[in-house]
């Protein structure tokens, strides 16, 4: 024999005389194939479409529906199924068009079995190269998939170095003045200039601060640790973290608990991030605004039906279509070379894996407002690429 048994596939013999299925069934067997049989080009197709053998078997020459027209029915459903025809001596012209019609081979009656044996043995090679090359394509395709990623990695990496460079100048820049202020003060004994040395230093501090805890979350995005945290206490910490950037200017920053839960079921340190992140977009959005005597922020907590809503709303430049559309961009940056375009990226991820979502509402030049709703239970955690 020039197969070996492969009990792995399915064969349907189809002859309308019992004999020669009976004749057949036995070396097919001994092939290793599960043989299913049909009398009849109909009673085939039925089989055909439950099964989906890989080999079918078919006299070309039977009552009713021909094996030719059954080949182009199955080549229909399925491209990729091998059928072999049997033919008389006198149907040479038959299993010609067979093969036209993509027929995998043709045997002559009376059947030799070893002559069967290698048009099976064709079949089985087809069926083997097809597995090879869809195995070989997956490959490639994974291949392709880790190269486009590492190539899409440090593309990502080469604008992270970039944009945090700007950010990192800025903050020395920031650091010299705040040194500057504070030595000067020391100097001539200003306790004035002293103290604005000193907030400069620590606004300063809590920005780079912020900087790293940005980079490292997109280094690695890590799991929620869930904990009940009281509402009120939570609230005075996000402020108190921005709020020596609003001192001394004319920006007021408020927070309303009133509809507020008690207590909420949240990580903390990352949503106290993402919080913050949106809040220094306000922020900045007050200060560039040179059209308004006075700016406002107001930091609004309530309680809603499932979820618990945080509104961040100020009056500042306010933001067009297209910067509403990309402000949750990675790398993107309405603040020039101030920004590293991390900052709202990261706390609209922080939200997904808290199974939430932000809604912005902005014009330009009337300001801006974002509104984050999350689970009041926490769920599991979702991501969001």
């Amino acid at each position: 024999m020039n197969i070996q048994a492969n009990s792995q596939h399915s064969l349907l013999l189809v002859d309308d005389e019992e004999d020669i299925r009976d004749v057949l069934r036995l070396p097919l067997e001994d092939l290793g194939y599960r043989v299913l049989t049909a009398d009849n080009a109909g009673t085939a197709l039925s089989v055909f479409n439950q099964e989906k053998p890989a080999v079918v078997l078919t006299d070309i020459k039977m009552p009713g529906m021909d094996g030719i027209e059954l080949l182009q029915k199955i080549k229909h459903e399925c491209p990729e199924t091998e059928v072999i025809m049997i033919t008389g001596h006198g149907d040479m012209n038959l299993a010609i068009k067979s093969l036209k019609y993509e027929a995998t081979d043709f045997i002559i009656k009376p059947i030799n079995v070893d002559g069967l044996a290698i048009a099976l043995g064709r079949a089985e090679e087809r069926i083997s190269t097809r597995c090879q090359l869809r195995e070989h394509t997956r490959n490639l395709e994974k291949l392709l998939q880790e190269k486009t990623e590492l190539q899409d990695h440090l593309s990502s990496l080469g604008l992270l170095i970039s944009s945090v460079s700007h950010g990192i100048k800025g903050l020395v820049t920031r650091l010299d003045g705040g040194l500057y202020l504070l030595d000067s003060g020391i100097h001539k004994g200003d306790t004035a200039q002293i103290a604005a040395g000193r907030d400069a230093l620590r606004q300063t501090a809590a920005r780079i601060k912020k900087m790293v805890q940005d980079i490292l979350f997109y280094a690695k995005e890590r799991a929620l640790q869930p904990e009940t945290v009281d509402t009120a206490e939570f609230a005075r910490e996000v402020i108190a973290t921005v709020q020596l950037r609003t001192d001394g200017k004319p920006l007021a920053l408020q927070y309303d608990l009133a509809n507020a839960p008690d207590q909420m079921v949240i990580d903390s340190e990352s949503l106290h991030s993402a919080l913050v992140s949106i809040l220094d977009n306000a922020i900045d959005a007050c200060l560039k605004d040179t059209q308004k005597d006075k700016h406002r922020i107001d930091f609004i907590i309530e309680k809603n039906i499932n979820t618990v809503v945080f509104n961040i709303r100020d009056n500042g430049i306010g933001m067009d279509r297209e910067t509403r559309e990309k402000i949750f961009t990675l790398f993107f940056s309405s603040k020039d070379r101030k920004g590293t375009g991390l900052g709202l990226y990261i706390a609209d991820r922080i939200i997904a894996q808290h199974n939430g979502h932000i809604e912005v509402e902005s014009q330009p030049g009337r300001g801006s407002c974002f509104r984050i709703r999350i689970p009041d239970k926490p769920r599991t955690p979702g991501n969001r690429s």
